[in-house]
């Protein structure tokens, strides 16, 4: 058992209380970088450059002729912090995840879903005229 001083106790507690508050303060960032892209774009989609399914979901957009604002993860510096900040915010943390109109879709299957029974067309507000 390590026996610590009453001054090296206190500067043990501030120095994790500053890298909490710093913890804090970082995800808080990321949480409203999350929700201030959502908010700006009217398709966003939180992905990774070689995900498979994030490829996919990527698809659907090009089938439909809608350009999704894209964050690629994988080639951000804080991709990891902006991940664990979606997962706080929607409870998911895997990629994709897709929003329309600040509204969360969900993930790959989610979207192909939402493609293939004909909501996604309803939320994006595609009239059969604007279709291919």
């Amino acid at each position: 058992m390590v026996n610590l001083n009453g001054a090296t106790l206190l500067a043990f507690i501030l120095l994790i209380s500053l890298l909490t508050a710093s913890n804090a303060n970082d995800s808080t960032a990321e949480e409203a970088f999350v929700k201030k892209t959502i908010s700006q774009h009217d398709i966003v989609i939180f992905s990774k450059s070689y995900c498979p399914y994030c490829r996919r979901s990527k698809a659907v957009f090009k089938e439909l002729n809608k350009v999704p604002y894209v964050i690629e993860l994988d080639q951000r510096d804080d991709g990891f912090d902006v991940q664990n900040a979606l997962s706080r915010i929607i409870g998911r943390r895997t990629v994709p995840q897709v929003f329309i109109n600040g509204k969360h879709i969900g993930g790959s299957d989610d979207t192909v879903d939402a493609y293939e029974n004909g909501t996604l067309v309803k939320l994006l507000g595609i009239t059969s005229e604007d279709e291919l």
